[in-house]
């Protein structure tokens, strides 16, 4: 007994090390990794959750406060956003304290890069006690999930119109023909890739004999958006090019897709899927591995993003940072002559926030926006306010992006880069 515990307690030890090297290793590396491997531990967090703990939370007296026991998926539901919420305090917390970092001699820059097992421990401390709260707490912040997820899916748009823009002045600067070309070439595949792919969604979600008037009204406004896209770009007046206009096409074909593809398994309109099988554990692993990686992307590159916000004491720059930075310039070391501090390579408090509003959408897409129901209840991100948020994401990608080229013709008063 004695040896199996000093076993089991080196065990342990190592275990502990060796997280405490790599985090320590990743952050050296660069933070934003380390924030982005905590923040997709959270995620995966939630998803076993989600999946185990509705038996366990329906003997806790606290949560189940209920005189008749609620069905599985409200204990599902609840699981998900007390993880999500310890996820959103931890991330909001350190953006309030990293307000007005502006240099690297700034000892808040050594907490933001350092200090990993504290970090763990904090975030461990927060989403175990989250399962303690009352459940008005966990009510209030799924309303205000809403709310958050609605600006993380803002920011996503930004980030894509902000990368069109930015692709295409790249190509055009270098002012040779070739590039002129490839220009004009990706963006007649992206129309014909938009067109072919709203196609094949009249075939996937219009089935012959059903009446599907309202799928037929947003393939239809999917293609009347691109053409108009187009139409806008290149007119006279406006300082357009073809190349964002297909870019953001393809985008809202997708973000269609991604819409109709939310209808409830038994709609009969929803064609993709009313003949399939339950899903199995091979689609939810590819499911949650799809949202994870899309989170954490959009989380990260808008915080590191000059085009929100640039640290306090930096100017803002036409060139863009790359993800993972040197060593030196990411754990806060001051190698400059003289002694004079470099300012930080992007804004803390941002990034941040990002990660708490990301944290929001990602309870949503789990939860499957707090709407589920039995027969989706085992799905990520299905139902029909899944459907009207991707749609209106899509209206909106598209009013921001027509809003980009016309913006300069009515306010001539105003300077636009």
């Amino acid at each position: 007994m004695w040896a199996a515990s000093c076993l089991a307690s080196c065990c342990a030890t190592c275990t502990c090390g060796l997280c405490t090297s790599v985090a320590s290793g990743i952050s050296r590396r660069s933070a934003r990794l380390a924030y982005c491997g905590l923040f997709a531990l959270s995620l995966i967090v939630s998803w076993i959750l989600r999946e185990v703990a509705a038996p366990l939370l329906e003997k806790c007296s606290w949560i189940n406060t209920f005189p008749e026991s609620p069905p599985k998926e409200w204990f599902q539901t609840t699981a998900v956003l007390r993880v999500s919420l310890g996820n959103f305090l931890f991330f909001t917390g350190f953006a309030l304290i990293m307000i007005g970092v502006k240099d690297q001699n700034d000892r808040r820059d050594s907490w933001h890069h350092g200090g990993w097992v504290a970090k763990l421990v904090v975030w461990a401390v927060l989403v175990v006690l989250m399962f303690f709260v009352p459940n008005l707490v966990v009510t209030i912040y799924e309303t205000l999930s809403k709310f958050g997820s609605g600006l993380f899916l803002l920011v996503q748009v930004i980030l894509l119109l902000d990368f069109t823009h930015t692709w295409n002045d790249a190509w055009v600067e270098k002012d040779e023909q070739k590039w002129y070309i490839a220009l004009l070439a990706v963006s007649v595949i992206c129309y014909i890739a938009t067109y072919s792919f709203s196609g094949v969604l009249f075939m996937w979600f219009n089935p012959s004999g059903q009446d599907c008037g309202l799928n037929v009204f947003f393939i239809v406004m999917t293609m009347i958006l691109a053409f108009a896209f187009a139409i806008i770009a290149l007119h006279p007046k406006v300082n357009g090019s073809l190349l964002p206009a297909s870019v953001i096409s393809v985008y809202s074909a997708y973000l269609c897709y991604s819409g109709l593809s939310s209808e409830p398994r038994d709609y009969a309109c929803n064609g993709l899927h009313k003949h399939s099988k339950p899903v199995s554990i091979g689609t939810l692993v590819v499911g949650m591995l799809t949202t994870v990686l899309s989170v954490v992307y959009s989380a990260v590159r808008a915080g590191s993003s000059t085009t929100f916000l640039s640290p306090p004491s930096s100017p803002k720059s036409g060139s863009r940072k790359p993800l993972i930075e040197s060593a030196d310039m990411e754990s806060g070391k001051d190698d400059s002559k003289g002694g004079e501090a470099r300012p930080v390579s992007y804004s803390y408090t941002f990034f941040h926030l990002i990660f708490a509003l990301a944290s929001m959408y990602s309870a949503m897409l789990l939860s499957g926006w707090t709407n589920n129901t039995s027969d989706s209840s085992e799905l990520i991100d299905v139902g029909w306010t899944s459907v009207w948020v991707r749609i209106c994401t899509e209206w909106v990608t598209a009013a921001l992006y027509v809003w980009t080229l016309v913006a300069p013709l009515l306010l001539t008063d105003r300077e636009f880069s």
